[in-house]
């Protein structure tokens, strides 16, 4: 499944970990909530990079002490209309101002990708083997904003007030 990222197929160097599955002994592992709350301190004794992956009905605060360790965190999107997800990703940009990788994983649709972006992902996993042209044709679509998002695109009101002065 190709990973976009800033816009660009990239590779993907992490390696998902189910909660019953044995660590690796090294690489960049994703891990659940539930093992990351269990193992923590295991975790981060490993000294690799972490990332966890966050299911709809997970609470983003029981992060917030460690956002600074994670590089990744990952959203599951497992139907198309949970819209969770979002929320989860304004918490975690604006309110919490998580800096690493913030990544949609799940059923991720074409028709998502630009309000997922302005929601401050900025990773995405999809399955369409054309994920460059849909991201692009996606995030385009829509020249202006009247409510500010995670991508710092100035809205419909700024715009107007710079043109008046």
């Amino acid at each position: 499944m190709p990973l976009l990222k800033h816009g660009r197929v990239v590779d993907d160097p992490w390696h998902l970990v189910g909660d019953d599955d044995p660590l690796p002994a090294e690489g960049p592992v994703v891990v659940t909530l539930k093992r990351w709350t269990a193992e923590r301190e295991a975790l981060l004794a490993r000294g690799w990079p972490l990332g966890v992956r966050l299911e709809p009905a997970d609470l983003v605060e029981t992060l917030v002490p460690d956002l600074a360790r994670l590089e990744l965190i990952e959203v599951d999107f497992p139907k198309f209309n949970d819209g969770r997800g979002y929320s989860t990703a304004r918490l975690l940009r604006q309110r919490y101002r998580y800096a690493g990788e913030l990544r949609a994983v799940g059923r991720v649709l074409r028709d998502q990708l630009l309000y997922l972006h302005r929601c401050g992902f900025d990773a995405f996993e999809i399955a369409r083997e054309d994920a460059v042209e849909t991201w692009i044709k996606a995030v385009s679509e829509f020249g202006a904003w009247y409510q500010r998002g995670a991508d710092d695109r100035q809205t419909v009101n700024a715009l107007r007030h710079r043109r008046a002065s």
